[in-house]
């Protein structure tokens, strides 16, 4: 068996792959219905969006298949998104690379493979849309172009994965996006039995950059807290703007102990920004936190209220 090599770019195809963050995420009947035509079309017993992770493919849709991911080095798929056409594999059993695949000798008993690389916008191959047979066949030209029309929607679904979660302004979550990946987030602590925390941010006296300064000039403020926010939480963090001049940020394995630095850090950065702008734009804001332990089973709105009442309560006191 011949394992699959990396690709030249595989530092930035991993990194664009997990800014999708759709790595272990539910179903999506967007994906399932490409899948379930291609099986229909090619009237093949197994039709799957397989997304390569470092060590492993990850099945987003599948149909035919019970198992949700495999090891990378045994996935027909990495050796797909090495190339720039369709993979096509007529006879599993007389391909060098494949004949003794443990995939090809067991179960799924792989015979025929075909697989389009799926690219993001910035060209990275992140995995296939791919058919499987467990017997021989031949792949016609007809029908290479027929999947490869089937792969340019699923690159399309994928882009909007990220369009549809992210924030036009600021290039970090929105709402949506921020409770897809914070409920995901929140499951991952429980998982692990990691604390987390969540921060609650409001920009003070923003209306008044607004009115006297214009929506441009406001613009640039929450451009510049988002990238305060951007330098100091880490990739693990989910951060977002909810909504005007409000921002959230959801901290794994963080307690409150932990926070008063992170906090203290993100306080800096956002002085730094801050230099960028002019005096009457400085940013100031007020946050409020809350803390959960592994086992508490308080919703992310929950959270998100308690916060906010945190940081209601800090203003009266100011």
């Amino acid at each position: 068996m011949r394992a699959p090599e990396q690709p030249r770019d595989e530092k930035t195809r991993l990194s664009t792959l997990r800014s999708l963050h759709i790595l272990d995420s539910a179903p999506e009947e967007r994906f399932d219905r490409l899948t379930r035509m291609a099986r229909r079309m090619f009237d093949v017993p197994i039709s799957l969006v397989s997304l390569v992770d470092a060590e492993r493919q990850w099945f987003k849709s599948k149909q035919g298949l019970e198992v949700e991911e495999g090891p990378r080095e045994t996935s027909f798929c990495g050796h797909a998104i090495l190339g720039d056409t369709t993979l096509i594999v007529p006879d599993a059993l007389e391909d060098e690379r494949f004949f003794d695949n443990p995939l090809v000798t067991g179960e799924p008993n792989i015979r025929f493979y075909a697989g389009v690389p799926l690219r993001a916008i910035d060209g990275s191959k992140l995995g296939t849309l791919c058919l499987i047979d467990t017997k021989p066949r031949n792949f016609e030209d007809e029908d290479a172009q027929l999947l490869l029309d089937l792969a340019t929607i699923t690159e399309q679904e994928l882009a909007a994965t990220r369009l549809a979660t992210l924030d036009d302004l600021t290039g970090i979550y929105n709402r949506r996006g921020f409770f897809s990946m914070g409920n995901h987030t929140q499951d991952l602590c429980r998982r692990k039995k990691w604390p987390v925390t969540l921060v609650l941010f409001d920009l003070d006296k923003f209306k008044a950059i607004n009115d006297e300064h214009g929506h441009s000039e406001g613009d640039q403020v929450l451009i510049a807290f988002a990238n305060a926010m951007k330098k100091t939480f880490r990739e693990s963090d989910v951060i977002a703007r909810l909504g005007g001049d409000e921002f959230v940020a959801l901290l794994p394995d963080t307690d409150e102990a932990g926070l008063g630095l992170v906090l203290s850090r993100f306080e800096n950065d956002v002085l730094e920004n801050s230099k960028k702008l002019a005096e009457s734009r400085a940013i100031s804001f007020s946050s409020g936190s809350i803390s959960c332990a592994c086992n508490d089973k308080m919703s992310l709105e929950e959270m998100m209220r308690n916060a906010d009442e945190r940081m209601y309560e800090a203003k009266k006191g100011e």
